[in-house]
Parts: C-alpha cells; structure tokens; sequence
C-alpha cells in the first residue's frame, strides 16, 4: 500500500477522508489552492494544486497510487486532463445517487455531470471505483443562517431521499482506497431513513432546543433569494433544476453496513453531532 491523495479535501467530505486515511497510518496528501487556510488534521501532507491546473494535480502524485477524486464544478471541461495526469493511478469517485444508468439522458444538470463524470472515468484507463451518495446531510450547513436570524428555514421542497451522514461516506471511502477488490465497482451509499426537509429542519430544532420550522417557497421565489445570497446563477440553477425533477425515493441501501461493519447514522444523529453549528 502507498500513498493516497485527496481532493477536495478542506469540503465536508473530502476532509474527513483525510482524516480516516491518517488515521488507518497511511500515507496522505491533500490537494488543495490555498495551503495557509486548509487546516488540515496533523499528519495529513498538503500539495498545493488546483483541479482547473492539471500541471498541479501532476506535481502532488509523487508516492501517490489512489486518488479521491471530488469534482466541484458543474461541468467536466478540464477534467479529461486531469485524469489523463493521474497516469493510470486507482480513482475512487465521488457522484450521486441519483445517476439513472438506464436513463438515456439524466433528468438534471448535477445528476448529467456525475453520470458524464463516471464516464470519463471509466474510459480514463485507470481502475475505479464510483460512490454514489445519496443527499449528504452536512448540506444543511448552508440553512445555519437563516436558523440564527429567523427560526425559519425557506426554500423549494424536494422530495425527501434517505440522507447520509458524511462521516459514513469518509469511511466508505477509506476502506475502498485501502483495500482490495474494488476495482470496478458502483456502491450507492443512502442513510438509514428517507426524511425530508421539514424531517430535517426538525431534527435540527431538537438538537439545538428550538422550535423550527419549514417553509416551502415557489423556485422562482428561492432563485431570486438565492443569487441575493451572491451564489452563482449556473449553481442556482443546477439546483433547482434538481430540486423540480427529483422524484420521491424509498432508496435505502445497506452498502455502508456492507463495506465498514457498522450501520448509517441516521440523520438526527448528524444534527445533534453538529447541534453547535446551527447556534
């Protein structure tokens, strides 16, 4: 076994793979754009490099043989290039849960990323592995302000899927990363309930000891609110592209049981964990 890299990883997820390959006693880098702000766990070696940089990615592989890969943009210009610099090394990719592999075309912009995504991927040469997530539960970060000011959290309703805990995805992925038998393979990694935003909003309420609520707003009314907020109009719309065609879901697989021995935490348990953040 050799070394690992990381990106992504000063995001929600990509941090805590950092932290739970330092903590198998690997050897691991994390790339990221801006070394002096990463505040990364202690052991964790930090590359400089930027995705939108293939050069970059190339300098922070030296050792490396497996590469977590997090593609935070919303299109894949760029990252044929990137693969291509990876030069055959292991990619363990982050995508989404909702990848329709029957579908001709996905029914969203985020969802056609991550499907054209796997793609590239595969066709990279390099063995990989894809990990499907369903809704990440540290999304609800993003309601931490409206919760301050007001007791309210606004925004389009979308149909409740069974939300997964991070901190589940990072130990999906270390294992992956760290073992054997992978190599090809799709895991579709869902919590242990499907909730939805109000069950969410609630959930936050008993962790923090308040009484929250949800209120549902028209797109056209979250859009206008959320460019106030200064979020890029091709983000926004991604969003709510996802939030209209998104259909209900009762998805609930046991995979994160399967691969780390130990069931998804449920949603509520996410909140109180991080019951500080929303105060």
């Amino acid at each position: 076994m050799s070394g690992f890299l990381v990106t992504g990883a000063t995001g929600n997820v990509g941090r805590l793979v950092a932290d739970r390959l330092r903590a198998a006693g690997v050897a691991v880098r994390a790339l990221v754009r801006d070394p002096a702000r990463a505040g990364l766990p202690e052991g964790v070696e930090v590359a400089e490099g930027d995705l939108t940089r293939p050069d970059t990615v190339a300098g922070a592989l030296a050792g490396v043989d497996s590469v977590f890969l997090v593609w935070p943009f919303l299109s894949t210009e760029g990252a044929a290039e990137v693969l291509r610099a990876l030069d055959g090394r292991r990619v363990v990719y982050l995508s989404s849960s909702g990848v329709d592999d029957a579908a001709a075309r996905q029914g969203d912009p985020i969802n056609r990323l991550h499907a054209d995504m796997e793609a590239l991927v595969r066709a990279s040469g390099s063995p990989w592995t894809a990990l499907r997530a369903d809704t990440i539960a540290s999304n609800t970060l993003g309601w931490a302000g409206q919760i301050r000011a007001t007791g309210t959290v606004s925004g389009p309703d979308i149909a409740p899927t069974a939300v997964i805990d991070p901190r589940d995805i990072a130990e999906v992925a270390a294992r992956v990363l760290t073992g054997p038998g992978h190599e090809g393979a799709t895991y579709v990694l869902t919590g242990p309930e499907v909730v939805s935003r109000a069950d969410q909003v609630r959930a936050i309420g008993e962790a923090i000891g308040r009484p929250l609520r949800f209120e549902a707003v028209p797109a056209e009314v979250a859009r206008e609110r959320m460019l106030a907020d200064g979020r890029p109009p091709a983000l926004v719309d991604a969003l709510l592209a996802g939030a209209e065609s998104r259909t209900p879901s009762t998805l609930i697989t046991t995979t994160v049981r399967d691969l780390t021995g130990s069931p998804a935490r449920p949603f509520r348990q996410w909140a109180a964990d991080h019951a500080d953040r929303f105060r």
